[in-house]
C-alpha cells in the first residue's frame, strides 16, 4: 500500500510542475528535455517504488498513475469549477491587431515564436489578427478579421 501512496504524493507533484513549467515549454520540447523527461521517469519510479523491481510494485506505481490520471479527468468533467487549476486557461496573447507584450512576458513566450505560428497558419502581419490564443496545450490559434476594417497600422506590431 506505501506504493500506493508514494505514487500518488509523485503524481501530484509531476501534475504541480507541469503546471508550473508553462504552456510553452510543454508544447515545444527539445530533443533534450525528451530525454530528461524520459530520465526523470527513471528517477520517479526509483522514488515511488523505493527500488522495488518486482511487477506488483511497477503494476502498482503505473496503476495508480492511471487511476490518478482518469480521477482528474473526471473531476475536471464534474466540476468545471477545478479546470484551471487542473488543466490551465486559454491566454489572449494578441488582440485587434497588437500583441499584447505583458502577457506574453508573462507567459514566457517570445514573440519570435508568435510570428511562426503565425507564418504556418497563413498569417503574414499581426495586423490581419482579430484575437490570439495561446491554449493551455501549447499550440496558438487564430482569429482572423473578416473582411472588416482593420486596426490602423502599429509601428510596434510586427
Amino acid at each position: 500500500m506505501e506504493v500506493v501512496w508514494r505514487a500518488t504524493a509523485i503524481y501530484l507533484f509531476l501534475l504541480f510542475l507541469t503546471r508550473v513549467i508553462g504552456k510553452r515549454e510543454l508544447g515545444q520540447m527539445t530533443a533534450f528535455e525528451l530525454v530528461v523527461l524520459v530520465t526523470m521517469g527513471d528517477l520517479v519510479q526509483q522514488g515511488v517504488t523505493q527500488e522495488d523491481y518486482s511487477m506488483t510494485g511497477a503494476m502498482l506505481a503505473v496503476g495508480t498513475f492511471g487511476g490518478l490520471t482518469v480521477l482528474l479527468s473526471w473531476v475536471s468533467w464534474r466540476f468545471p469549477r477545478s479546470r484551471t487549476a487542473l488543466e490551465g486557461m486559454p491566454v489572449v496573447v494578441v488582440h485587434e491587431g497588437a500583441v499584447r507584450e505583458d502577457v506574453m512576458r508573462l507567459e514566457r513566450f517570445p514573440v519570435s515564436e508568435l510570428h511562426e505560428a503565425m507564418r504556418e497558419q497563413g498569417i503574414e502581419d499581426v495586423r490581419e489578427v482579430r484575437v490570439g490564443v495561446l491554449e493551455p496545450d501549447g499550440k496558438l490559434s487564430f482569429v482572423k478579421y473578416d473582411g472588416e476594417q482593420q486596426p490602423a497600422p502599429d509601428k510596434t506590431a510586427g
